[in-house]
């Protein structure tokens, strides 16, 4: 994310370089990433689910497309023991597997994620959080440092019955935590800035808000945090950040504070979405 509405931090690192030399960087064995961000458009009655495998490479490397022997997804609160649904490799050696589902069993009931990958198997629980619409994107005319800047104006009205968290998407690898704490009930504006690097007039861009819980709310912040621009919520930060994904074949070291050391980066988590698409001027 490049700025926020009050809260901006800039930094401008020059160096040059006239040396070679070598590091010694410290490497560790590879870690899986699962990217289980279940975006549901409760109005279609039919939702993709989309799971994305990784695994950690080395330290100047990207990360690498993994196929998992075995990907599942299940409503444990159905009647009847309905069996596990089994998501689908869609192109061989791409780690994206995907299968078409009932909306209804995403939004009723406690939802289970098990990923089976060379020998080991990682499980996320979780449920489905509703969220409010938005009221109105308009483009204004502020900008922060630099008039170039895109001003957006998001307008959205919380829930008074309940507690709110939120995920906003803004493309581009941009994303913005907020809970409803200081605004309960009451209709809430902000603006979002593009940089001209990522919008130009004419361009459209989609902006979506998703309920989220108290613990992926966590997860997203430190995530957003600790990432650099462009980097996405689900790239390796600078601190590896714990998800909901635990291994149940090995789980390591029972004495660590999180009664295991050995679980898949990612979160999974299944979330209702309202999308606007805004034109810029």
């Amino acid at each position: 994310m490049k700025y926020l509405i009050i809260t901006l931090v800039c930094f401008g690192v020059f160096t040059s370089c006239e040396d070679v030399i070598d590091v010694d960087l410290s490497t560790e064995e590879p870690r899986l990433i699962i990217d289980a961000l279940i975006r549901v458009d409760t109005e279609n009655p039919v939702t993709e689910v989309v799971v994305k495998v990784r695994e950690t490479s080395s330290f100047f490397e990207s990360n690498t497309a993994v196929s998992p022997e075995r990907i599942t997804i299940e409503n444990l609160s159905q009647p009847g023991g309905m069996e596990p649904l089994q998501l689908i490799e869609q192109v061989p050696g791409s780690g994206v597997y995907s299968r078409l589902v009932d909306t209804d069993f995403l939004t009723e009931g406690s939802l289970m994620l098990q990923v089976d990958f060379e020998g080991e198997v990682y499980v996320a629980m979780t449920e489905f959080v509703p969220t409010v619409p938005i009221d109105s994107v308009v483009q204004g005319d502020g900008f922060l440092f630099d008039e170039n800047d895109t001003e957006i104006i998001i307008t959205y009205t919380d829930n008074g019955d309940r507690d709110d968290f939120y995920l906003f998407d803004f493309s581009f690898g941009n994303y913005l935590v907020t809970e409803d704490e200081f605004y309960q009930g009451q209709q809430f504006e902000f603006s979002y800035f593009y940089d001209e690097e990522e919008v130009s007039p004419g361009d459209l861009v989609i902006i979506s808000i998703m309920g989220i819980d108290e613990e992926f709310h966590t997860y997203m912040d430190e995530i957003i945090t600790q990432s650099e621009d462009d980097s996405g919520p689900f790239q390796i930060p600078t601190i590896t950040v714990r998800g909901n994904f635990i291994n149940t074949t090995n789980p390591g070291n029972p004495n660590s504070p999180a009664a295991t050391d050995n679980f898949a980066l990612g979160y999974f988590a299944v979330v209702q979405e309202y999308k606007e698409t805004i034109g810029i001027e």
